[in-house]
């Protein structure tokens, strides 16, 4: 995948460096790589203090910051795009399609497979995209939130956006998967672990009264098969039942299990 394959990042008069570098971070995230800035209100590349502040909220995606590109106009930053979204938490009385960012993520996939160039415009902090930056795009974004608690900060925007480009760009797959685990337990272990565990709970008086010792029986039974449990798993729980029968005490008038009694747990 290169540059020209994913969504162009353009923030469009940010005004803390803090925030420009958290969108760096943002985009590193979700692996947008291109960064366009237009006019900036403290300039590009920035002062040594400021500079200083992009560059260590960024959190190592300083690549990003190095390589963004600044521009005077937001249609100088567009100029060779061929779709633009525009984000914004308000409505613009704008007659253009409107989409929540996994809608638009998806047509942006699709786009970029035909050819095309994609951008996404971020307006300032405090007061977002104007009307007239938002005229310039293809369509909006707008951002599924409390309305009574609209606004984003930048850097969530990016986030928000990134995270859905990067779904719709990977198949959705996890970055990775639960450890393979033991087979399924055979029947045969099943009951194994059965007869162990329940001639030690006969011994410790647990079934009582007498009369409801099958119920009970098949209602323990009954909860380990719905856990479908792993040739390991009741190995593990053999061997810590096991450990406590070992150092227990017996109930009153019963005796105490044989001292080598569950040794021919499973290994």
């Amino acid at each position: 995948m290169t540059e020209h394959d994913r969504p162009v990042i353009i923030l469009v008069r940010p005004q803390l460096a803090e925030n420009i570098g958290m969108c760096a971070r943002a985009m590193a995230n979700f692996g947008l790589t291109e960064m366009r800035l237009v006019a900036p209100r403290d300039g590009w590349p920035q002062k040594t203090r400021m500079k200083k502040g992009a560059f260590q909220a960024a959190a190592g995606a300083t690549d990003i910051l190095e390589r963004a590109q600044l521009f005077e106009t937001v249609e100088a930053a567009i100029a060779d795009l061929h779709h633009v979204f525009a984000t914004t938490a308000r409505e613009r009385g704008q007659a253009k399609p409107v989409h929540a960012p996994a809608a638009a993520m998806g047509e942006a996939q699709a786009r970029i497979g035909r050819g095309e160039r994609i951008g996404i415009l971020y307006g300032p902090e405090r007061t977002g995209l104007e009307n007239d930056d938002v005229a310039l795009a293809s369509a909006i974004i707008t951002f599924p939130v409390n309305p009574k608690f609209a606004s984003l900060n930048l850097a969530q925007a990016v986030v928000l956006t990134g995270y859905e480009w990067f779904r719709h760009a990977s198949g959705e797959a996890a970055p990775f998967a639960m450890p393979e685990m033991s087979p399924p337990a055979k029947r045969e272990t099943l009951q194994a672990f059965f007869g162990f565990l329940e001639g030690h709970l006969e011994r410790a008086g647990y079934f009582f009264p007498e009369s409801k010792k099958p119920v009970m029986v098949r209602n323990f039974r009954n909860l380990v098969h719905r856990l479908s449990p792993s040739e390991q798993d009741i190995r593990t729980l053999r061997g810590a039942i096991d450990w406590l029968v070992k150092r227990g005490k017996p109930a009153p008038g019963k005796s105490a299990p044989d001292k080598h009694a569950g040794d021919h747990t499973e290994k």
